[in-house]
Parts: structure tokens; C-alpha cells; sequence
């Protein structure tokens, strides 16, 4: 889908801050209400806009020990792969699945409440899914930039 000027300005004010009014995306973009409106359903309707969603301060709901999580599977055949990823979708602590290329196959984000939470998830969760050779765990030091936004 090709995206005019107003177009990107409009996914950019969106991605700030998506409980703007139509009327205060119109006067930041200098449209009328009904053409702001006409394009963010334009958009919804392409898909380009998939949802709206809040985002939540990890801190605040004490999930905010970070850990990446390399895996790599016994094997790559179809069976494998499609029933590790049908069971880490399962997973709620897993934000994030990767497949990846590289030494390892996945690499998840989980976010957890502190070290031993991540070692009862590993122990009693992951590490029971079938299939699964090795793991790697990294551990976040610092948040340097986190972001939802996609650059147009």
C-alpha cells in the first residue's frame, strides 16, 4: 500500500498516542474531522492498522525482570517446529517468539517478576515442552530504548 505525506503523519500521531479525538488528528494535520476519520478506517480496513491496544508499565505490575531466551530445537523437521511454537504461544510469561537464524532456532522475551519466578518458568513451563536441545538465558541490566512505533 503506497501512504501519501498525510498518510505517515497520521500513522505517526496514532503510534503516539491512539486515544487522540479525530478532531485533534485534524487539527494537527490540518483535515477535516470526516477526512481523518475516512483515512484511519481506510487504513483499519487495509490492515495497516491491525489494533489499539494500551500499553502497560511493566514496573508497575511487577513483571519488569527481563530475560532473553535463545532455544535451540533437537531437530527442524515440520512436526517439531509447529508443536514448540502452538506450545510457547500457550506461555504468557513469552511476550515475544522469534524464529530465528543463527546457532539457535527461537529467541523469546519473557517477562517475569524476579530470578526465581524465571527459574520456576524454565523448570515447570518451557523445559517441558518436548523437543527443545539446548537454551541460553540473558538477563536485561538496562532498558536502553523500547519503542512500539514503526519509523515511516
Amino acid at each position: 500500500m503506497k501512504f501519501d505525506a498525510i498518510d505517515k503523519n497520521l500513522l505517526e500521531l496514532l503510534q503516539k498516542d491512539s486515544k487522540q479525538t479525530n478532531k485533534e488528528l485534524s487539527n494537527k494535520l490540518i483535515l477535516s474531522v470526516t477526512a481523518v476519520y475516512e483515512r484511519i478506517k481506510k487504513l483499519e480496513k487495509a490492515g495497516v492498522i491491525e489494533k489499539y491496544v494500551a500499553l502497560v508499565d511493566k514496573e508497575k505490575v511487577n513483571k519488569s525482570f527481563v530475560v532473553f531466551c535463545s532455544i535451540k530445537l533437537v531437530q527442524h523437521s515440520k512436526d517439531y517446529v509447529v508443536k514448540f511454537e502452538r506450545e510457547v504461544a500457550k506461555l504468557t510469561e513469552v511476550v515475544e517468539c522469534y524464529h530465528i537464524s543463527g546457532d539457535y532456532d527461537y529467541l523469546l522475551k519473557i517477562l517475569v517478576e524476579d530470578m526465581e519466578a524465571y527459574r520456576e518458568f524454565m523448570v515447570k513451563k518451557l523445559t517441558t515442552i518436548d523437543h527443545i536441545g539446548s537454551t541460553h538465558s540473558a538477563f536485561m541490566i538496562n532498558e536502553v530504548k523500547h519503542t512500539t512505533a514503526i519509523n515511516l
